[in-house]
């Protein structure tokens, strides 16, 4: 073969294509089981519930051992870290290996959403993320283009259009960004996104981020995730896969996933988990449980989805553990049960349900919510009393003395401290916190009593 330069080079052999390893979809049962629900581009709540499983130090590193843990999906969307969220999985997987554990992620809707192109739950922060991505990432092909004998850098933007109808302008690029790197073949889609399962099955437990049906299983568990990762890696067009879409997919599917007793289909689930070997229970993402992770159908679902993310209701973290003799528990942030040892058992073993899974019903965890913001606005009050008695205005804007407590405010916000200021901006906060969980609450509630009289009426 003839160089450039005149020189006569030997052919060089193209080194064949690598097959992809195939994707594990069945793992044995290990000593130690976590799952963990949606996190929604909320890194702060994300690394909460892994500290609160002990599975990373305060230097956020992997001590959680040969503990397997599994997250449920939707790690997009609504919320502006999603990029820090991907990258700090991906570091937790790699120091999990080396100690021996596994650390396993599930696509959800919003991933597939994404890959899509649908950005409906997107935030201003994410895509501000991405834009901040386009612009490192473009450093870098311009630092590659300089090294003469690498093949030239693909245009990511490659085919992206330039302006969109109906979104501002202000936008447009942050659009394209996050096109480029999630569509089919993007670069953040391959790196962080293909290999991700859409469905899992540890020991007896099947893990899914919307749930299963009958003909999923029959289509082929595996065949379903080496098609996803064949789509997301740009090898099937930009469609997602038929059972990615719909009401009916596995990563929208909430007929099992419903907070009213009488909207799951247990007969239903009886018959898909008698379809996979060795399969006592599905659990579940993907529908914010506003009670807390609870069980349904005599506690083969597991719904485990409690909305922590500041993006959706910034629910307490919440994670399930399962120790290899099918033990089950809920490990909770809520400081009411930190000192309770909360068992959880399976099938008719209901002993310990009532105080830590209950099958809908507002756990006494909705009861430690109320408690623990309740006191934080009474203790925050009363530190702040001691220190700056202005913030006794806080007690008249909460009472029937409204129009004094106007008067009051001009006055008494003229001559503030500046620490007066930052102590009554920080009590305002924590009553606005304490008014909305409790909102929430009343109706977690509300939704259970609605269910009982439901049922006695049938």
């Amino acid at each position: 073969m003839a160089g450039s330069n005149g020189l006569f080079l030997p052919q060089q052999q193209q080194p064949e294509p690598q097959k992809q390893k195939p994707l594990q979809t069945h793992y044995p049962s290990p000593d130690r089981l976590v799952a963990i629900g949606d996190l929604h581009g909320d890194l702060d709540k994300s690394k909460q519930a892994f500290r609160l499983a002990g599975l990373i130090d305060a230097s956020d590193r992997w001590c959680g051992g040969s503990t397997t843990v599994v997250q449920i999906g939707d790690v997009l969307d609504r919320g502006g870290e999603e990029l820090k969220i991907l990258y700090f999985l991906e570091k937790l997987k790699r120091e999990a290996v080396k100690c021996g554990g596994q650390l396993i992620t599930l696509h959800g809707n919003h991933e597939i959403m994404n890959v899509e192109g649908d950005f409906r739950y997107v935030t201003p922060k994410g895509l501000e993320e991405f834009d901040v991505w386009a612009y490192w990432y473009g450093v870098g092909n311009d630092m590659k283009s300089l090294c003469h004998g690498l093949e030239k850098p693909k245009d990511p933007f490659h085919g992206i259009p330039l302006s969109f109808r109906g979104v501002p302008e202000k936008f447009y690029h942050s659009i394209r960004s996050r096109i480029a790197a999630l569509r089919p073949d993007g670069p953040i889609a391959r790196r962080f996104l293909a290999n991700n399962v859409t469905v899992l099955v540890v020991g007896d437990s099947v893990f899914v981020h919307g749930g299963l049906l009958d003909k999923h299983v029959d289509y082929g568990l595996e065949k379903i995730n080496e098609e996803v990762r064949d789509w997301i890696n740009g090898l099937m067009g930009r469609r997602a896969p038929a059972y990615c879409k719909g009401r009916n997919a596995v990563v929208w599917l909430r007929k099992f996933s419903d907070e009213l007793a009488k909207n799951c289909d247990c007969s239903l689930l009886e018959h898909v988990l008698a379809t996979i070997p060795g399969a006592k229970r599905m659990i579940m993402g993907h529908t914010i449980q506003e009670i807390g992770i609870n069980g349904a159908c005599d506690n083969r679902a597991i719904r485990i989805d409690v909305g922590m993310s500041k993006g959706c209701i910034n629910g307490l973290p919440e994670v399930l553990e399962i120790n290899r003799n099918s033990g089950l528990r809920v490990l909770t942030s809520n400081p009411l049960y930190q000192n309770q040892t909360k068992s959880y058992a399976d099938g008719g073993r209901k002993d310990s349900l009532g105080l830590l899974m209950p099958e809908h019903g507002p756990k006494q965890v909705e009861t430690g919510h109320a408690i623990r913001y309740l006191s934080q606005f009474v203790v925050g009050f009363s530190i702040g009393f001691n220190s700056v008695w202005q913030l006794t205005l806080l007690t008249l804007a909460v009472v029937p003395l409204i129009a004094i407590a106007c008067g009051a405010y001009t006055i008494i916000m003229s001559t503030l401290s500046e620490k007066g200021e930052a102590a009554y901006a920080e009590a305002g906060k924590v009553a606005e916190e304490v008014i909305c969980q409790q909102i929430k609450r009343l109706k977690a509630i509300f939704l259970y009593m609605k269910s009982k009289f439901v049922e006695k009426l049938e």
